[in-house]
């Protein structure tokens, strides 16, 4: 019989033959829960852990969550649901001087947006690593009492050259061999606020020659007088990440922690931190374990904080939520979906190889699932006013429109047929080019779900443009009646009435670099921005659309799929283009 947790639904993937295999195993059926992080004592008085697994998703709240995220949030969180588990969303905020509550506000938002919340049971599984501080003060001076750490009182950059490189062994700090009690003192001073910033480190003793420069005495602890976010003025010393992000995950019994592949090489340090806390009785077993994927490297963007910053600083973009920008915020303003984004997530797989993705893959994901949700709709993006001769000037009939063509469950709307219509300029051509099927003089179109119409000409200004096309329709050739078939003809053309149309601005976004690899060889990403990445014209809607509102999304039929912006009023209709209805960047 196959096991309960396992399931052809879900992509396999080398993390979950390791949890699957975990499973099976038991490795984890006997590990205790105290209902909320602690040490060992704390979860020995706690019941069997209900979770089969526990994962994290960890940001540190100094930025938006942009695409690569994504795929961390999909994994971590999809593999807990699927094998019965726990996701804890953990705020890793031990570095505060970029962290701030406005970005924690909006990782929960990002988080809830993609389908996901940290409750298993009646747990609420939201932390936060600054409550851990007191117990990662204790495991530091537990390492100091047993000598696996010491006060270095070098300065930074006689630190780092200490270290020596990939080839050269490091040397041991001139402060290495003091006394635990000595230490001790030091770094309870260090607390006190009885020494400048950046005066000395606690550093773990490990090994100054270890090929691995991660062990080379890792510094573990540094003065920094800045207020948290959270804490405020309560610690003026901070855990260095590295040894945070065991202790951490220990304290909230994760089991599989699982990371990006640039923290591979500090696996060794993670459980080095680990097993002497086991050793002190500070931890208990099972011990999480720490996996490795390739993290998502997308062509056309970048996700570097630094250059994210960057742009929104010097306003290359108008925020983080621009459409344009990576971030998460911004994709949800863009119109990009949580299921467009599962499916790619799905699509490209977990993997330990590093490789590029494609960003047509991307959109591609888009598209497919927003033409299945997509609801259609007509919209005139370049407008020029065609007149039907033939037709008195009160003239009004309604055409019948399904609202999804391929799903006729949703049902039919009417449009209404006027003498004067907007169609899109592209649409005639005075003089036109081979294998052109639209408007031409002479020949003859079908208006889209309404009559086959024949062009008899156009209207200029006195600079020569044309204003007006001027045509003829043939009564008995309306969509869906038995004269339907009678002409034939190869054109079918969108429309909507001058008289009922409503009036929007489109804002037409592309990719926010022309480069696929953004400052690969110019080496300034900025060089390489596009600057046709966004164009905005105004526009002409169907009557159906006066009722939309914020985060309505639509396919535009021939142009792609839309969405109304967070701006957007009754007063002052605003779209943005999420996606064309097929790649043309190429």
């Amino acid at each position: 019989m196959k096991n309960q947790t396992e399931s052809n639904d879900n992509p396999s993937n080398f993390i979950r033959a390791i949890i699957e295999k975990n499973i099976r195993h038991k490795l984890y059926e006997n590990k205790n829960w105290g209902g909320t992080p602690g040490d060992k004592n704390h979860h020995s008085k706690g019941k069997k852990d209900l979770a089969k697994i526990r994962t994290r998703f960890p940001p540190e709240p100094n930025g938006y969550l942009h695409i690569g995220h994504a795929k961390s949030i999909f994994l971590n969180f999809g593999l807990a649901k699927d094998f019965n588990g726990a996701c804890h969303l953990r705020f890793d905020d031990t570095n505060p001087e970029k962290e701030n509550d406005e970005f924690v506000n909006s990782i929960i938002e990002d988080v809830n947006w993609l389908g996901f919340d940290w409750q298993f049971n009646s747990e609420s599984n939201l932390f936060y690593a600054s409550d851990y501080f007191e117990l990662m003060y204790t495991a530091a001076k537990l390492l100091i009492q047993t000598g696996h750490a010491y006060i270095d009182q070098q300065s930074a950059d006689e630190i780092k050259k200490n270290r020596g490189t990939l080839t050269k062994p490091g040397i041991n700090s001139p402060f290495r061999n003091l006394s635990p009690d000595e230490n001790l003192r030091l770094f309870e001073e260090m607390k006190d606020t009885k020494h400048a910033d950046g005066s000395m480190v606690l550093r773990a003793k490990i090994d100054m020659s270890s090929p691995n420069i991660n062990l080379r005495d890792p510094a573990i602890y540094r003065i920094k007088r800045t207020t948290h976010h959270r804490t405020f003025n309560e610690w003026c010393i901070y855990p260095m990440y590295t040894f945070a992000h065991p202790i951490e995950d220990a304290l909230e019994g994760i089991t599989h922690s699982i990371c990006t592949l640039e923290f591979e090489d500090q696996r060794p340090f993670y459980d080095w931190v680990l097993e002497k806390l086991l050793d002190n009785k500070l931890l208990s077993n099972p011990l999480p374990k720490q996996y490795e994927f390739a993290r998502l490297n997308l062509t056309y963007v970048v996700l570097s904080k630094r250059c994210l910053v960057e742009l929104v600083e010097k306003n290359y973009v108008s925020g983080w939520n621009d459409p344009r920008m990576p971030t998460l915020i911004g994709s949800r303003r863009r119109g990009y979906t949580p299921e467009g984004f599962k499916l790619f997530c799905e699509r490209i797989g977990v993997s330990k190889a590093d490789s590029w993705i494609d960003y047509s893959i991307l959109e591609d994901c888009m598209r497919e699932v927003l033409n299945i949700s997509s609801h259609r709709r007509i919209a005139v993006l370049e407008p020029l006013k065609l007149v039907i001769n033939n037709l008195p000037d009160d003239f009004e009939e309604e055409c019948f429109v399904p609202n999804h063509p391929q799903n006729l469950e949703l049902g039919k709307r009417t449009i209404k047929l006027t003498k004067e219509l907007w169609i899109e300029k592209a649409d005639f051509m005075e003089e036109p080019e081979k294998k052109y099927f639209r408007l031409f003089p002479g020949n003859q179109v079908r208006l889209r779900y309404g009559y086959v119409i024949t062009c008899t000409g156009c209207e200029k200004d006195k600079d020569g443009n044309i204003i007006k096309v001027l045509c003829d329709y043939l009564p008995d050739t309306k969509s869906g009646t038995p004269g339907s078939d009678s002409v034939k003809v190869k054109g079918n053309i969108h429309w909507v009435s001058t008289k009922y149309a409503l009036n929007a601005e489109v804002s037409l976004y592309d990719r926010l670099f022309k480069s696929e690899h953004p400052g690969l060889e110019s080496e300034n990403y900025l060089d390489d921005i596009n600057p046709n990445s966004i164009k905005t014209v105004k526009i002409k809607l169907e009557e159906n659309l006066a009722n939309i509102k914020p985060y309505d999304q639509y396919q535009f039929e021939r142009h792609g799929y839309f969405i109304c912006d967070q701006e957007s009023t009754s007063d002052f209709i605003k779209i943005n283009r999420t996606v064309t209805l097929r790649d043309t960047w190429k």
